[in-house]
């Protein structure tokens, strides 16, 4: 793993394009860096019992409040979450840590940004683990079966200000009724962060940036690359899990975990850890910067 030149230090913040972002960075810090990222309505916290897992092997974990959930990292234009400026969070996140090539982690959203970086910079990404969500043309060419029934919501996240309102109806209930719907294991973390309207507006400005152009767009995956489904997942179906090989021309294991819902990284963090574990120890993780 070559080094940017930087002395590591311990992050509990970086910058990006201005915007200040909260990180929780563990393990060695000459370990390989692993870049954690999460996903909708989520933070870090959702990365806590998988991190330890990896620390102990050895890895050094960064984990940041993405864009949108940090305090200091809110703009409120829809534009300020293409992909181009998600991608650009990583990547000097990356800088901050110190290093030029890392292993990436991500879950729902976070393995969308994953799929984005991964495809644009090989030259920076060692490996992908992509969980849950699948590669995006395959998720996109899976819309003319049942996908596009399962991602009605992200067509309801489109509306200005409804949705954020809807959040926020009788305490919460409407958004804990549809995190219920998806087998959220606990809600309640997700309904205090979206009762903030600033954190609302920026968490559903990841949906609304679906629709910014971007230079970052994904075609083919050329590292090495594991994908975990579960196919209890409410939100993401079979089909697109299963076309998500022929997108990645590279070495690549496609992992289901039977009877879990969408939030592998809460239900099955042993066994989630277990695969990433064997996917950088096949794939010639470096032992260190």
């Amino acid at each position: 793993m070559r080094h940017t030149g930087a002395v590591p230090t311990r992050l509990t913040q970086f910058t990006s394009e201005g915007f200040t972002f909260d990180v929780v960075d563990s393990g060695p810090l000459d370990g390989p860096v692993v870049v954690a990222l999460h996903g909708f309505p989520q933070t870090s916290a959702s990365w806590s019992a998988v991190t330890p897992l990896l620390t102990d092997a050895g890895y050094r974990v960064v984990a940041p409040d993405q864009r949108g959930y940090s305090p200091g990292a809110q703009p409120q234009a829809v534009a300020s979450y293409s992909m181009d400026h998600l991608c650009a969070d990583v990547l000097a996140l990356a800088d901050a840590a110190g290093v030029e090539r890392f292993h990436l982690l991500g879950h729902d959203w976070g393995a969308a940004v994953g799929w984005a970086l991964a495809g644009a910079r090989p030259d920076r990404v060692l490996t992908l683990a992509a969980v849950s969500v699948p590669h995006p043309a395959a998720f996109l060419r899976s819309m003319a079966g049942t996908q596009l029934l399962r991602s009605s919501y992200m067509l309801a996240f489109q509306l200005p200000w409804l949705p954020e309102l809807a959040f926020r109806a009788r305490g919460g209930a409407v958004l804990r009724a549809m995190l219920r719907g998806f087998r959220t294991p606990d809600p309640e973390p997700a309904v205090a962060l979206l009762s903030d309207p600033p954190t609302a507006t920026a968490a559903l400005n990841w949906y609304r940036g679906l629709r910014m152009p971007s230079g970052r767009e994904v075609t083919v995956t050329r590292i090495p690359t594991l994908y975990v489904w579960s196919d209890g997942d409410a939100a993401l179906g079979r089909r697109a899990a299963l076309g998500t090989e022929r997108f990645v021309r590279a070495p690549y294991r496609f992992a289901v975990l039977a009877g879990a819902s969408h939030w592998i990284p809460e239900e099955r963090p042993a066994e989630l850890a277990e695969l990433v574990l064997e996917h950088l120890a096949a794939h010639g993780a470096p032992s260190g910067l």
